[in-house]
């Protein structure tokens, strides 16, 4: 109660464009109540264009009876017939909503690795392991690699970094901002997929399915992983040189020592070292486990993750220029699952060592407890899944597609630099609502098939989004950890207020949304692929590209 009244005294008398921002963020409703009015939104539209007769000529699909591209119109959502699905589907459009299967599976196993003290042991072996002339990127490159860990890279990893750098002699405040920089501002960046992963393209594919471009594209988890692999190697050096060549000379020498307690109250999850190493080992056994089982699927004979007739037509002859990236499809699919897998076995291993997973029932309790924290996702999850199908039933989203792109395409810009735009916006709307999940919610219906039309593909478009993301959480006071981050600074630093905070987080913004956009306009200007069976480039289905 005293560190959220400590936080909210520090917003007091915030001026100029932090004050604004803090001020217009808060006036917005919660997430779940900006979707219910959205669509009530969605609904007026849909009546007035429906009733000026709003169109647009499907860009693959020809009208049977007449040979000529299929005219699609604008369509009320108070017809009978959207009245009627509506209602009738509506457990169907809340179950058959994509992000939601893949991030509870993925979120069951990430509960007991979570709650078993997994996560926080192996980022606070990692940084205490750190010589102290690597200090700073090893907390870096750790709060990056946490963002697998959610809560646990700001619970402990935030204020041990704190802790690690005033007991080297540097200033406290320089290890929060770099950890709180890699966890938050690099919240994107890793270097393999995740839950995030999970989550973003599970929306993406309700985009594609919704615009009916591409009814067989499927979302590939790995969709993005060299260009989140690149970002966490083009942001480790950044955040390094920020923390130690902008941040720490303006913070000044540490003369304070250590504060009493401080280890104690921040790293929650301390015990006995030994006991944490056995329970590290563990883990990594059941980690090695995991991966070994998934290369046997690969590699032994009849495995179940190749599709060995990708590349072969009905006649059994081979398909030209069909790429391997066919065959492993299946692979690529099961990655959920195999996360679902390693953290659950590496998180149940590790419980099991350190005591705090005694039986079975202990497991099935972490993993009940992993799920109640996903109560306000699914009521989220229940409102964005009806704001995105409802965009479909309109017609709305291929529609404002279509002429979007129509715009973007007589504007002659190159494609890169519409993707480093749509990045800037990405930071931009970030100050103003934080959950990623409902950005890309509101944005993926138009944008996804808006970028397909223009010709690239839905992987780009979320690699895209997720630069802008994650460059500017860490300077808006709505970010949900924000306040908490305050009252680690405010243990070392009395009079940090919210507004010292933002200014401190600035620069690290300023270069991450910098160069995170140049990472992504020179990766589509070379063209390389954004992951394993993800092109850059986009074509539609038919169009002969």
């Amino acid at each position: 109660m005293a560190g959220a009244a400590a936080a909210e005294n520090g917003g007091q008398g915030m001026t100029g464009i932090l004050g604004w921002i803090e001020r217009s963020g808060n006036k917005l409703p919660d997430p779940v109540f900006l979707f219910f009015y959205l669509i009530v939104a969605l609904v007026v539209v849909s009546i007035i264009c429906a009733a000026l007769g709003v169109s647009a000529f499907h860009p693959t699909t020809l009208d049977e009876a007449t040979g000529a591209p299929l005219q699609i119109e604008a369509v009320s959502l108070l017809s009978a017939d959207n009245i009627q699905r509506l209602w009738v589907e509506m457990p169907k459009t809340f179950t058959h909503f994509h992000p939601l299967g893949y991030v509870l599976v993925v979120m069951l196993g990430a509960g007991v690795a979570e709650r078993s003290g997994f996560f926080a042991a192996g980022m606070a072996k990692a940084v205490k392991a750190a010589p102290t002339a690597l200090l700073t990127p090893v907390v870096a490159l750790v709060a990056m690699l946490g963002n697998h860990a959610a809560d646990a890279g700001y619970v402990v990893l935030i204020p041990l970094a704190g802790i690690l750098f005033a007991a080297a002699g540097r200033h406290p405040l320089a290890g929060i901002a770099a950890a709180f920089a890699g966890v938050s501002g690099g919240f994107s960046a890793n270097i393999s997929p995740g839950q995030l992963d999970a989550l973003l393209f599970g929306i993406t594919e309700e985009a594609v399915a919704a615009s009916a471009l591409d009814p067989s594209w499927t979302a590939n988890i790995a969709g993005n992983w060299y260009f989140i692999s690149a970002m966490t190697f083009l942001f480790l050096p950044i955040i390094w040189y920020v923390t130690d060549k902008v941040i720490e000379p303006r913070l000044g020498p540490w003369t304070g020592g250590a504060i009493a307690g401080a280890g104690d109250d921040a790293d929650p999850t301390v015990q006995d070292p030994a006991l944490a190493s056995k329970g590290l080992r563990h883990a990594g056994l059941a980690v090695l486990f995991v991966v070994l089982l998934w290369v046997a699927m690969v590699f032994a004979p009849g495995t179940p993750l190749i599709n060995e007739g990708a590349c072969l037509n009905e006649a059994g002859a081979a398909i030209p220029d069909c790429s391997i990236h066919s065959e492993l499809r299946p692979l690529y699919q099961s990655l959920v699952a195999a996360f679902f897998l390693l953290f659950l076995l590496a998180g149940w291993a590790y419980g099991r060592a350190v005591g705090a997973i005694k039986n079975h029932r202990d497991l099935v309790n972490m993993m009940a407890e992993s799920m109640k924290d996903m109560g306000y996702y699914l009521v989220l999850a229940f409102a964005a899944a009806h704001f995105v199908a409802m965009f479909g039933w309109s017609n709305l989203g291929l529609i404002s597609a279509v002429h979007g792109a129509d715009a973007i395409q007589s504007t002659g810009l190159p494609l890169p630099i519409v993707l480093g735009l749509m990045v800037i916006f990405a930071g931009l709307l970030n100050l103003f609502v934080g959950s990623a999940s409902a950005k890309w919610a509101l944005l993926a219906p138009i944008l996804v098939p808006m970028l397909m039309l223009l010709g690239i593909s839905p992987e780009g478009a979320t690699a895209a989004y997720r630069v802008g993301d994650s460059a500017t959480n860490i300077i808006t006071p709505l970010m949900v950890y924000f306040p908490l981050i305050l009252v680690f600074a405010q243990r070392w630093v009395k009079d940090f207020g919210l507004g010292s905070l933002t200014a401190m987080m600035v620069p690290y913004s300023i270069w991450l949304l910098v160069s995170g956009t140049l990472l992504i306009v020179l990766w589509f200007y070379l063209g390389i692929p954004l992951g394993p069976d993800a092109p850059v480039a986009y074509a539609l289905p038919g169009s002969g590209g």
